[in-house]
């Protein structure tokens, strides 16, 4: 019996390696999908994905399954209803970015433009394939997409923040030479 050979990061816990296994590295299409991963790697600058991955349902909870459409008319009252939940990274500007985020998304969406053809065009509309090695925290095009994010209003969206967006959506496939998910993500 063979044992499957994965990222070594996936090792370390549970919910990571199913997240491994199932989701990160899979491109993913659909705007508003990438639009919560977008504002999830947000919440993660400074901590780690685990924490995340532990608290997504609750996120997801908090900010109507990340509905742009429900979030963009979050009040004031709603911040500060999030800011005492526990079950959420409590951080005033985090989550004044997601409802920013959503509305920008919104306006995107209301001028005719797509958030996925918009991110995948910036990327070649392909999957990109890194060479094996040690692997980057950012890159020119992490940077580029992060600019022109930044220049639409986003926050949380630095060159390394938008990378790790990049790896988990499957813009990039950094999955390790030996791992069973590397060039099977598509």
């Amino acid at each position: 019996m063979s044992t499957l050979h994965r990222c070594a990061w996936a090792e370390t816990d549970p919910l990571l390696r199913k997240y491994h296994d199932e989701e990160w590295g899979v491109p993913q299409y659909d705007s508003r999908m990438l639009w919560e991963a977008l504002m999830l790697e947000g919440f993660q600058a400074g901590l780690s994905w685990l924490t995340i991955l532990r608290k997504r349902e609750a996120f997801r909870e908090a900010f109507c399954n990340f509905d742009p459409v429900a979030v963009a008319k979050f009040t004031e009252d709603d911040i500060a209803r999030l800011l005492l939940n526990p079950g959420i990274i409590r951080s005033r500007a985090k989550i004044g970015a997601t409802v920013a985020g959503a509305r920008i998304y919104l306006a995107m969406q209301d001028a005719g433009e797509d958030f996925s053809h918009y991110l995948w065009t910036m990327a070649g509309r392909k999957p990109i394939l890194n060479k094996a090695g040690t692997l980057p925290a950012q890159t020119p095009l992490s940077e580029t997409i992060s600019a022109a994010l930044k220049k639409r209003g986003f926050k949380f969206v630095g060159p390394v923040i938008v990378y790790a967006f990049m790896q988990a959506t499957g813009i990039v496939d950094d999955h390790s030479p030996d791992c069973f998910r590397r060039k099977r993500s598509k």
